[in-house]
């Protein structure tokens, strides 16, 4: 049975307060769009079509969460002429009141990188990879955006067909030519994924790999922890705590999974999970000092069944109610039962914070801000997803589904 927050104490309610003041979540563009598995794409009438309406319903959601402020954007979907597309990020930022977050390059989708990008054992290959991570980092200046967040698909499908070891030297040479172009406040977000698309082996396939990747690259490289891409039953909260000891975690890509790279809602499968996670990075930050902003927290989630607004704004309340459950723990008092090894009690309050039902207090925190009590309600009864739908219906009628 979840614990009513109304016979909290004052001390406790004003922690989370303080905790959901600090919070903020960067939002995938790519999750407003149609979007498919391996097998095929499912159309929904109201997915943004171009990048207009991308920032449209970005910034709809943070009218609504208010605590959005950034989208994350593909180069290729949606810089598709590169600098050249610069300007109009830059007017749609105006426009509509939410800026260029994290700038994502394409190493996965041009035929060359059939058999890798940045590890491919052709140097024309390589050095077109290459100037692809250059151009993504001018980018990132242009739009004044600090992070340029990276995933590398490559890797190979069976044993002795590519040389592991060489492409670990290529992938060192080429995040130290992306690390030599970033400017002073830059950094680069280096992410792992232990499987997908390659099966024998992938060649940043965990956090150690990218731990010593971006230590080889330069101080402004860093880890990103996407929650998806772990084998079943990693402890993920360890990795973390590691991370941030060593002074590297840049951020998470958020979502949830059954078995693998599932790109479910953040919490619906394992919301435990990310309540450690989250509850490992403010014990740290309350031993230590962390820079509020060092640690970015992005949505990587693109849903076929959900309505994507709809599964948007679920996710970011869920993000938040989770962070806030983990900002009850009183970590002063934890250390204390733990150095005492009073097992079941420190596991009692562990737990008695988890099922505390916090919402009604986040609720009055989004009150106080000027923000829906419910924001997905909000959404509800706002008209706006039966407005996109309307006026993107044809277009998206005419999106092509296709079968790999």
């Amino acid at each position: 049975m979840e614990r009513s927050v109304s016979s909290l104490p004052q001390e406790k309610q004003e922690r989370v307060w303080r905790a959901l003041d600090g919070l903020q979540i960067e939002i995938p563009s790519w999750g407003f769009a149609n979007t498919g598995t391996r097998f095929g794409k499912f159309i929904q009438a109201a997915a943004a079509t171009n990048l207009t309406e991308k920032f449209a319903d970005a910034s709809e959601v943070h009218r609504l969460t208010g605590i959005t402020p950034t989208v994350a954007l593909h180069v290729l979907w949606d810089l598709p002429e590169g600098e050249g597309s610069v300007a109009q990020v830059k007017e749609l930022e105006q426009a509509y009141g939410v800026r260029a977050g994290s700038i994502n390059p394409n190493l996965f989708q041009d035929q060359e990188y059939k058999y890798g990008s940045l590890c491919n054992p052709d140097p024309a290959v390589r050095e077109k990879a290459v100037q692809h991570m250059l151009a993504s980092v001018r980018i990132a200046k242009a739009l004044d955006s600090r992070d340029i967040s990276l995933w590398v698909s490559d890797g190979s499908n069976y044993p002795g067909t590519q040389s592991i070891s060489r492409r670990i030297g290529w992938l060192e040479e080429a995040l130290k030519a992306t690390h030599n172009e970033m400017a002073p406040t830059q950094r680069l977000l280096v992410e792992y994924k232990p499987f997908e698309p390659a099966f024998y082996h992938t060649d940043i396939a965990d956090w150690g790999m990218a731990y010593s990747l971006a230590k080889a690259a330069g101080p402004q490289a860093v880890v990103l922890v996407d929650t998806g891409h772990h084998a079943l039953g990693t402890n993920i909260e360890q990795i973390v705590a590691w991370l941030l000891r060593l002074g590297v975690l840049g951020g998470f890509h958020f979502n949830d999974r059954k078995f693998a790279d599932d790109d479910l809602t953040i919490g619906s499968i394992d919301p435990y999970q990310v309540f450690r996670i989250f509850h490992e990075i403010l014990s740290y930050k309350t031993w230590n000092e962390v820079h509020e902003d060092q640690i970015a927290y992005m949505i990587d989630q693109s849903h076929n069944l959900k309505g994507k607004m709809e599964a948007m704004v679920q996710t970011v309340m869920q993000a938040q109610e989770l962070f806030a459950r983990a900002a009850l723990v009183d970590q002063h008092l934890l250390a204390e039962l733990q150095d005492a090894c009073k097992l079941v009690e420190a596991e009692e309050h562990f737990r008695g914070c988890f099922y505390t039902d916090i919402r009604p207090m986040v609720a009055e925190w989004r009150q106080s801000r000027g923000l829906p009590a419910n924001p997905l309600e909000a959404l509800r009864t706002s008209g706006y997803v039966a407005k996109i739908t309307e006026e993107r219906a044809a277009k998206n009628s005419n999106t092509q589904s296709s079968y790999a």
